[in-house]
């Protein structure tokens, strides 16, 4: 018991730790501490190791349970019951929970709030402007959600393009009412850093 105790509390790290860069700015959004969602952004290059790592705890975790067991050394370990904590059930729910976690990345933007799309009256178009944000930090579509709620909460924001594939913001907006370090201050208050900034004429 002691073996695949050790076995489901291994497997669950390894797979909360191969998520952490996405489950932290998830919390901390949903608890207000935005300042701390950048913390664990060095994770994720290590994330396929990790993952490896769970799916051979818990491959090992399901062998002893599936293996055919050697007679029992003394008849006390086949009168007592088993517990729950050593049913096939109980690790079916570890391994599911385990397999949550991994894939949290893939539905973490299903957490945040959908953004609201800028409403802008456009008085001169001469100040209407783009700027391209080069950010450091995101790691999966979850962060992505995370930067686009507090640019558009951003007065004179016209229309905003984040990727975390391209690690960065493409934001389009009315000078005259805003402007590129506003907007870069809006995105740093979300714990990731923009690095760089160019701005063009849209």
């Amino acid at each position: 018991m002691k073996t695949n105790t050790k076995s489901f509390i291994a497997g669950l790290l390894t797979a909360t730790a191969s998520s952490l860069c996405c489950i932290t700015p998830v919390l901390a959004f949903l608890g207000g501490a935005s300042g701390l969602v950048s913390s664990f952004y060095w994770i994720e290059p290590f994330r396929p190791y990790l993952i490896g790592m769970t799916v051979l705890v818990f491959a090992f975790a399901w062998y002893q349970k599936l293996r055919l067991k050697t007679k029992p050394e003394c008849h006390c370990e086949s009168d007592n019951k088993k517990s729950f904590l050593q049913s096939t059930a109980f690790l079916s729910i570890v391994t599911a929970l385990a397999a949550l976690l991994i894939a949290f990345p893939y539905y973490a933007s299903a957490f945040y709030p959908e953004a609201a799309q800028p409403k802008v009256v456009i008085n001169d178009k001469s100040n209407i402007k783009q700027a391209t944000f080069t950010i450091k930090g995101m790691t999966c579509e979850g962060c992505t959600e995370h930067v686009n709620s507090e640019i558009a909460k951003v007065r004179g924001v016209i229309n905003y393009q984040t990727s975390f594939d391209n690690a960065n913001s493409v934001v389009t907006f009315d000078n005259s009412k805003t402007s590129a370090a506003i907007v870069a201050t809006a995105i740093n208050s979300t714990g990731y850093k923009v690095v760089s900034q160019t701005v063009n004429n849209h």
